[in-house]
């Protein structure tokens, strides 16, 4: 690949060998590609559990092919308590990432206080390579940026599993 051209998220979780660690940090995200399904949330719709077609396709289809490659792929949201309705909808479909193979756990902000955190949610792929989710203040996305700094990799690396050591699983998480 040429050295100007910016990799997408596929071609970067597709070269995972080892692990995905993924840090959200946000009381809610205004993406594009999301605002139709918060919406139909809002109005009442719940994905089915036993209706995988409807999940949200292709992410889940990525994630379980990852998985399937021997991939460990982990999610930990720092949510503000009590929850924001966009945490409200994210919790409530969290079952469908978990089907994937992802695993995925909770942490109310407060318990986040004296955890060193970088200021941008984040990927770190096989612990070498971070790309920054940069966010603006309305939610909406700013585009990746991608560092392979040492120091940025052992912020990341440090932080996320500081997060996850205290972080609850998703099924035993209460949305408060």
């Amino acid at each position: 690949m040429p050295s100007n051209v910016q990799p997408t998220f596929r071609d970067l979780i597709s070269s995972c060998t080892r692990s995905a660690v993924h840090l959200e940090m946000r009381d809610a995200y205004a993406v594009d590609y999301e605002s139709g399904p918060f919406a139909d949330w809002r109005a009442g719709f719940r994905h089915n559990l036993d209706d995988r077609t409807s999940w949200w396709r292709p992410w889940l289809d990525l994630i379980t092919e990852t998985v399937g490659r021997g991939v460990v792929v982990r999610r930990a949201r720092i949510v503000s308590e009590p929850v924001s309705e966009y945490i409200q909808y994210e919790h409530s479909g969290t079952f469908t990432n978990l089907a994937a193979g992802e695993q995925v756990r909770w942490l109310p902000r407060r318990q986040a206080s004296d955890l060193a955190l970088p200021g941008n949610d984040y990927w770190l792929f096989d612990g070498q390579l971070v790309q920054w989710n940069h966010f603006a203040g309305d939610g909406s996305s700013q585009g990746p940026e991608l560092t392979e700094s040492p120091a940025a990799v052992k912020l990341c690396a440090d932080a996320f599993e500081a997060v996850w050591e205290r972080a609850v699983p998703h099924d035993q998480y209460k949305i408060r």
